[in-house]
């Protein structure tokens, strides 16, 4: 007897079946222990390239009225170590190497020269919270202008005085807003927030935003990425 199933009907019911078994066929390959490091790095790895290839280097982060500030007291003072790693403001440099016409030891003073910058904007939390805060600086973009970073290069990388350290793509850190921060609410900043210099970075998540700067890098090849993502946490993420 001949059977009466379309054959388009079936192959589109299979494709549909299939659809919906691919999230359970997942949720089993999670539950194989072996697998679940793997699975968890490429499914991180997956949204890092996603969130790049999307990043808008003419897209704002939002910005605020000086009415929705935080109050400079509540904002959370957040290290991974110590509140205070004790940099000796008056020796303190900013070391530049890497990829640069001109490398060495940069003031404070120099940086200030630059065009100052003062912007409203969120800093978000990985551990869920965030505040609206007032951050003063040089622009990222003239800093590494002034230094001749090469424009072929493709990622910024600094180290800090607590050890921490940290990475940015070259498309953030030439983005308007990132900001090498010396000033919170029109008020030089405090050893807790990061004195004398540390990174602002709104189109990115807290950690992006590194504090005590001592070392600048800029560079072809990313050599580290960061303290937390080698604790496996996302290494663009992005907001």
């Amino acid at each position: 007897m001949k059977s009466s199933t379309d054959p388009r009907k079936f192959k589109a019911l299979s494709r549909r079946e299939l659809l919906k078994l691919t999230p359970l066929v997942a949720l089993g390959a999670f539950a194989i222990p072996k697998l679940q490091v793997p699975l968890l790095k490429a499914g991180l790895g997956f949204s890092d390239w996603a969130s790049a290839r999307l990043f808008r280097s003419g897209h704002l982060a939002p910005t605020f009225a000086g009415s929705d500030l935080t109050p400079f007291d509540k904002f959370p003072i957040n290290d991974y170590d110590v509140d205070d790693p004790g940099v000796d403001f008056d020796r303190w440099t900013l070391t530049v190497t890497g990829a640069v016409q001109k490398p060495g030891d940069y003031t404070l003073a120099q940086i200030q020269s630059l065009p100052r910058f003062t912007q409203n904007t969120r800093h978000v939390c990985v551990e869920g919270w965030d505040v609206i805060g007032r951050f003063g600086g040089a622009r990222l973009s003239e800093f590494l202008k002034l230094i001749g970073a090469d424009p072929a290069a493709r990622f910024v990388t600094v180290e800090c005085a607590d050890n921490y350290y940290e990475s940015l793509d070259m498309a953030t850190a030439l983005h308007p807003q990132s900001l090498l921060c010396y000033e919170m609410y029109d008020r030089p900043l405090t050893r807790e927030h990061g004195a004398p210099l540390r990174l602002s970075i709104p189109t990115k998540i807290g950690y992006k935003q590194a504090k005590y700067l001592t070392d600048l890098k800029v560079s072809h090849v990313l050599e580290k990425v960061g303290y937390w993502e080698d604790q496996g946490y996302s290494e663009f993420y992005g907001l």
